[in-house]
């Protein structure tokens, strides 16, 4: 069977749990009441979106993608979060079909601009986004707000 690119829905809650424990290398976070009402509020796609790759009803990968405001666009960007393609899966392109489809939604919903960070870990994907379109711009400075 093909795999699918299609929006998450309630019932893959477990699923993008465990896609998510797998890239941090955790135990699943399903448990977690944090999880579960981020996850709700995702699906409701007002602030943000979560978009799978399935294969005979298996979640294979997902990115996740948050809508933000700001004057210098006149309204929304979107920013990729988190894009997670199991291991077993690797090797298939469907990172780039799921970077694909969350650029197709961001120009659908009018943002001005898509974005991402890449963090020392995950700096060697650089050229992976620039497949996509990705430019480098600037540097990123953080605070943690919660130790």
């Amino acid at each position: 069977m093909a795999v699918q690119i299609r929006d998450a829905t309630s019932a893959d809650e477990a699923s993008c749990a465990a896609l998510l424990a797998e890239l941090a290398g955790t135990a699943s976070l399903g448990t977690d009441p944090g999880f579960s009402e981020v996850f709700e509020m995702l699906l409701s796609q007002k602030r943000g979106q979560i978009v799978l790759a399935v294969e005979d009803g298996t979640a294979l990968g997902m990115v996740t993608v948050s809508f933000n405001l700001a004057l210098r666009y006149r309204g929304e960007y979107c920013q990729l979060e988190e894009l997670i393609v199991s291991p077993r899966a690797r090797g298939r392109n469907l990172g780039g079909r799921l970077v694909q489809a969350t650029v197709d939604i961001a120009t659908r919903r009018g943002c001005g601009e898509i974005g991402l960070y890449l963090v020392e870990r995950t700096e060697h994907n650089r050229a992976f986004y620039a497949k996509y379109g990705f430019e480098a711009v600037g540097t990123e400075m953080r605070q943690r707000l919660n130790a």
